[in-house]
């Protein structure tokens, strides 16, 4: 298997490049780890590749909150200091005097 290394990290909130969404890293996959059903249900022509690292969000937009899975190259850090509503960010992280998400330690691997 190839070595990979994520550009992002666990408690990283980051935003999608093409979709109005963003929130926070909860877990990552070295490369694509999901159904051939959730695959193909991506339009072709904006279907990114497998052989990447796969995150999972606890992602909101305006109108809801939800999980995402988005692969690398459509993530970018997120900068706004825009607090996240996601009601499940505070049962995952903590949050640092810096801003930082940590996860708490019975969600910590």
């Amino acid at each position: 298997m190839k070595e990979r290394v994520a550009k992002f990290s666990i408690g990283e909130v980051v935003r999608h490049k093409v979709f109005p969404f963003r929130g926070v890293i909860f877990d990552v996959d070295p490369e694509f780890a999901n159904t051939e059903e959730w695959w193909n249900s991506i339009p072709a022509e904006v279907r990114p590749s497998k052989d990447q690292p796969f995150y999972h969000l606890l992602a909101e937009n305006d109108d809801s909150e939800y999980v995402a899975y988005v692969s690398e190259q459509n993530l970018v850090s997120d900068e706004s200091d825009t607090p996240l509503r996601n009601p499940q960010v505070e049962q995952i992280f903590d949050r640092s005097p810096t801003g930082q998400f940590k996860p708490k330690m019975s969600f910590a691997h």
